[in-house]
């Protein structure tokens, strides 16, 4: 089970990378343009429709995937890591 998950959660990798990577770096450089006022010839407005998905007119779903696809990599991501699996109990004797 673990190499399916493996599977899966290197495909999600793959695809949400530009969407969550556009969704970080937007959100940074809105902050500096508005917030400590450095110009990066880029207008704040602009930023901000594609922080939201507004540019792509996904504004009402691209929040949604992006949420949906950070806990799809959540749960493949904590399903291989051994946390949930089953223990072994060690014997008292030695």
């Amino acid at each position: 089970m673990k190499r399916s998950f493996r599977k899966y959660h290197r495909i999600f990798g793959i695809i949400l990378s530009v969407p969550l990577i556009l969704t970080v770096l937007t959100g940074m450089l809105v902050t500096f343009v508005r917030e400590w006022s450095i110009s990066i010839g880029v207008p704040a407005r602009f930023l901000l429709g594609i922080h939201t998905g507004e540019i792509f007119h996904l504004e009402g779903i691209y929040p949604i995937l992006n949420g949906l696809g950070i806990l799809g990599l959540l749960a493949t991501g904590l399903s291989m890591s051994g946390l949930f699996g089953k223990r072994t109990r060690q014997n008292p004797k030695n």
